[in-house]
């Protein structure tokens, strides 16, 4: 007898992943796969999008031959920040644009000349700055610097939607990909911000329906309830935020170190913070969830390389650290910052990494106190004056020894918990189209969920 599951493409920048799931959502099934970037036409580095494609349906329809699985339901995550522009036949007209391609800094000017001022701009659509990580912004560019691709354009559609469209045909749009920094959304209104309809964007971009939304419809002889998609971030959230009923902020850690506050007030989203930007996310109801992002994870590959290089250690060396409390004592009497970052830009730091330490372990003690300096300073940034007394850690740091024991020890008065959710995204993407209720035993369940106890001084 076949095994009823549930499909979900989770589609990452360096990795594209295919999992199946069962009805408690237990991961029963799992294939990777890379593909070598491409270039656009002006030589930059993109995704491979026919190559995406066509793995897409190969993956899907060999898994429906299956004689073990039954698909019942599929669904996608992805990165947003990304637009798939398709014409009249529903083709893509264009590459997917890198959201790190940088943009004509003119093309800037004249958009904010037009509908800025900046910074009420900024506060108002949720974003911290104005580049081509604002899929706004990619639109408006292609507008004025190629008008006769923009001419052709039927609709643009956020990539998680691009996903559902490959195997619908149905164009929509979706509230957690509208609202992840694109710069569309007008957070007080509700709606898109009004310059979206003073350039007629609003034309082509198709109906919004909620992460929630599926489609029934028959595919290749089976009955089978597609899904929307549902932006990455977004979705990685969602399983908290069904289970824990009391208000908490999420730190999810990798090469960013995004934390996130489903429970701020609008008026704390919008207020503004000056150089303490925060940028906005949405969850599946189109509700704001004010975010921060650190390129922590970033930073910690380009220091711990250093320091393997300067001591002669292996490259893993790091990964058996522990905490020593003397080491962190003697640390912190007469504390001085002793390193400069590669891709942080903080206030003050020193000129130069000044390794003045006999040991590893306490030059690497020394860059974690630094580091998680830097995560409390984002943390309470989006906490803010919310009456929040729980913090969650996953991802790669959820593991380290160091960067746990440390935060704990700042936020004693909170209850710190760490997860192992290294299938957040695509779990989210399942749990987003599934009417199966969770309770507060889901995280320990399929989440492995820690308790941490913060060290005495």
């Amino acid at each position: 007898m076949q095994q009823k599951v549930t499909a979900i493409f989770d589609i990452g920048k360096t990795n594209k992943k295919f999992f199946l799931f069962d009805k408690d959502f237990q991961q029963v099934y799992k294939e990777y796969f890379h593909f070598d970037e491409i270039e656009d036409e002006d030589g930059f580095p993109t995704e491979n999008l026919p190559a995406l494609q066509n793995w897409l349906k190969t993956v899907f329809n060999q898994i429906l031959k299956s004689d073990k699985y039954e698909v019942k339901t599929v669904n996608f995550s992805s990165y947003g920040a990304s637009l798939v522009h398709i014409d009249e036949t529903g083709e893509p007209l264009t590459p997917l644009y890198n959201y790190i391609k940088p943009i004509d800094q003119n093309l800037i000017k004249k958009f904010l000349k037009t509908h800025g001022p900046k910074e009420e701009f900024l506060r108002t659509t949720g974003c911290s700055d104005l580049n081509m990580l604002n899929s706004g912004l990619q639109l408006y560019w292609l507008k004025y610097a190629k008008p006769e691709v923009f001419k052709k354009i039927k609709y643009s559609l956020h990539l998680p939607q691009y996903l559902s469209y490959v195997f619908t045909g149905i164009p929509l749009s979706e509230y957690t990909s509208i609202g992840c920094h694109t710069a569309l959304w007008d957070y007080n209104k509700k709606d898109y911000h009004k310059w979206v309809y003073a350039e007629n964007l609003n034309k082509i971009l198709p109906p919004i329906v909620s992460a929630e939304t599926s489609i029934n419809m028959n595919y290749n002889g089976k009955r089978i309830k597609i899904g929307v998609g549902i932006h990455d971030s977004s979705a990685a959230l969602l399983p908290y935020v069904r289970s824990i009923k009391k208000k908490f902020a999420l730190v999810s850690t990798g090469t960013w170190s995004i934390v996130f506050n489903p429970f701020a007030e609008r008026q704390d989203i919008l207020k503004d913070k000056g150089n303490q930007a925060t940028i906005n996310y949405m969850r599946i109801n189109g509700k704001p969830v004010e975010t921060s992002q650190l390129f922590l994870g970033n930073e910690y590959k380009v220091q711990v390389q250093k320091l393997d290089a300067y001591y002669g250690v292996s490259e893993d060396y790091h990964r058996h650290v522990k905490f020593n409390y003397y080491t962190y004592y003697e640390l912190i009497k007469d504390f001085e910052p002793c390193f400069k970052w590669e891709s942080i830009s903080v206030e003050y730091e020193p000129k130069k990494t000044n390794l003045a330490f006999d040991k590893y372990d306490h030059a690497y003690h020394q860059l974690m106190i630094e580091l998680v300096n830097l995560q409390i300073e984002s943390i309470k940034k989006v906490i803010g004056t919310s009456d929040i007394k729980r913090i969650y850690i996953d991802g790669g740091f959820s593991k380290n020894d160091l960067y746990i024991k440390l935060l704990s020890h700042y936020f004693r008065e909170k209850k710190l918990r760490t997860t192992d959710a290294s299938l957040g995204s695509a779990l989210g993407a399942a749990i987003s189209i599934s009417d199966k209720k969770l309770n507060s035993k889901f995280l320990k369940k399929n989440y492995s969920l820690k308790k941490h106890v913060p060290f005495i001084i």
